[in-house]
């Protein structure tokens, strides 16, 4: 199977600078894989609470994450500055795949790049609901 090729900023209509931490380094010197995700999760929760759709503390319909999947192409290494990127690839009657990319610096193409997938939920039963409007309303506007 053939490697994908990392996709460029012009791609992704949403995307927010993150501040890499000395902490986020592991013992070979670059950021490890697992703050990747975290970058990913920040980029999608502060694009929907910025867009009023989200409500993590009182909505009575939350997102849970049920996929993820991430690939690398060149290192991040404290201090560098990050922008996570975000686009919408499909969005289903309960869930959304999004499109997500980590990129270094001032590069156009991606250090990592991958997917999230989030099914929404009622909060008191964790049972799928169908996408609030003003979610969707959100959503496509990054839909690509």
């Amino acid at each position: 199977m053939a490697r994908e090729a990392p996709l460029t900023r012009a791609a992704f209509p949403f995307s927010l600078e993150i501040t890499t931490r000395w902490m986020d380094n592991d013992v070979y010197g670059h950021v490890n894989n697992v703050i990747y995700y975290s970058f990913f999760d920040t980029v999608v929760n502060r694009y929907l609470i910025d867009n009023g759709a989200l409500d993590f503390v009182k909505g009575a319909v939350v997102g849970l994450v049920v996929e993820t999947q991430c690939n690398y192409f060149k290192p991040i290494a404290y201090p560098d500055r990050v922008t996570a990127a975000l686009s919408v690839a499909h969005i289903g009657n309960s869930s959304v795949r999004y499109q997500v990319a980590v990129f270094r610096n001032g590069d156009d193409d991606a250090a990592a790049q991958g997917h999230f997938v989030h099914v929404y939920v009622e909060r008191a039963t964790s049972r799928p609901v169908p996408l609030p409007n003003e979610l969707k309303q959100a959503l496509l506007k990054i839909q690509r």
